[in-house]
């Protein structure tokens, strides 16, 4: 039996997504770029590209510096003045909010270093509480269309429920609902795993744009992977994919906070540099910068932990290799840092456990989005449903 047609309403509310999406991944478009790339007539596009600024969600300009005789074909970027989210990166030492409008346009960050972990309920009230100043450092006004947030653990995507964030300490966290009882009235939270968060943004609008199998593989603290094969999100049944931080790669080897011994994140994440360089612990992120500076320096204790690490990473980076033969690695956070150091000691380990084929070679990068990715990554789940339907999200977005 045929597929019933589509109605008119249902066809205009899927070609205004199709629209939207493309100038928010991509940034201003001409009209006649637009027409080309969907397939859709230059009348459809321009009624299109009127109801999307009616709507506050993108702005048309006329292009300078033409040179061709004729009308130039009119820019349409995102909205200048329209809606933003509240992007968060919620770790053991520290808590970034940002400001984000379509397109991915950072409008205003802020990082809150803290003294401990916190609790899902601390979490929660310190960013409701660090919204306001956010918004204001921002120049804008009203709420947030929806409040994205990556943490290090397992995320129930449908619930927001964090399952396990051994670094954190939280266990069947019900953090989504925590944060959603305390934000503004209607304004929708989404959850989501750093790693799957980091990667998400690197494939969208970062390093990896053009590849279709990259693995990110974040250090902190804790240790992580995000994984894209043939284009789509890896997550696994449960949507724990890529949780490489916690195989036991010596069952003899140091305490891991999981309750496990020997975890690959007692090898290569920031306590583990911290340890070997002789550091302090504590303020993991600020010491592990100055492990990186004195290793540039020629410090040979440092130097030796960052490649200490690197050995480790690399043979991680090997069973990876050959169990999701990807194009890209991307390493985040801390990884960054060895990378740039140490780019040698990866690679030594991995040729030495990877199994390749004659010409086959895996690309090593550091994230283009820097630190921010997974944070970006949070902004881009956040602006998801107004993606998907700019007609249903902008008008929650405007109760």
């Amino acid at each position: 039996m045929a597929a019933p047609a589509a109605r008119p309403d249902a066809m205009r509310r899927h070609n205004l997504a199709l629209i939207l999406a493309q100038v928010h991944r991509d940034g201003a478009l001409t009209r006649a770029e637009l027409t080309a790339r969907l397939g859709l007539s230059r009348s459809t596009i321009g009624a299109l590209v009127t109801d999307l600024v009616e709507l506050g969600l993108v702005e048309e300009s006329v292009p300078s510096g033409g040179t061709r005789a004729g009308r130039p074909s009119h820019l349409v970027g995102p909205s200048l003045s329209g809606p933003y989210v509240v992007a968060v990166d919620v770790d053991v030492t520290q808590v970034t909010l940002a400001a984000i409008g379509l397109g991915g346009e950072l409008r205003a960050r802020q990082a809150i270093v803290l003294d401990a972990a916190p609790t899902p309920e601390q979490a929660a009230a310190l960013i409701v509480e660090s919204i306001p100043t956010l918004v204001q450092a921002a120049g804008l006004s009203g709420t947030p269309v929806s409040i994205g947030v990556s943490v290090p653990g397992t995320v129930d995507r449908h619930t927001g429920t964090v399952g396990f964030a051994p670094n954190l300490a939280w266990r069947d966290a019900k953090f989504g609902t925590i944060l959603a009882d305390l934000a503004a009235p209607h304004v929708p939270v989404l959850i989501g795993n750093d790693a799957d968060l980091a990667v998400l943004a690197e494939h969208s609008r970062g390093t990896a744009r053009e590849h279709s199998d990259v693995v990110f593989l974040i250090g902190r603290i804790g240790v992580g992977a995000g994984i894209i094969v043939n284009g789509v999100p890896l997550r696994g049944n449960h949507g724990h994919a890529g949780e490489i931080g916690h195989n036991v790669v010596d069952p003899g080897g140091p305490d891991c906070h999981c309750g496990k011994r020997g975890c690959l994140e007692t090898f290569v994440g920031d306590h583990a540099l911290l340890d070997l360089a002789g550091r302090p612990l504590t303020g993991a992120d600020q010491e592990t910068e100055k492990v990186f500076a004195a290793a540039r320096t020629g410090d040979e204790r440092a130097l030796e932990a960052v490649r200490t690490v690197a050995a480790s990473l690399g043979q991680a980076l090997g069973l990876l290799v050959n169990t999701l033969n990807p194009e890209l690695i991307v390493l985040g956070g801390s990884f960054a840092g060895v990378l740039a150091i140490a780019r040698e000691n990866i690679e030594a380990a991995l040729d030495r456990y990877v199994f390749n084929s004659p010409g086959e070679q895996v690309v090593l990068s550091e994230p283009s989005l820097g630190e921010d990715s997974a944070l970006i990554g949070a902004a881009e789940i956040a602006f998801a449903q107004l993606i998907a339907d700019p007609l249903g999200g902008r008008a929650l977005a405007a109760r």
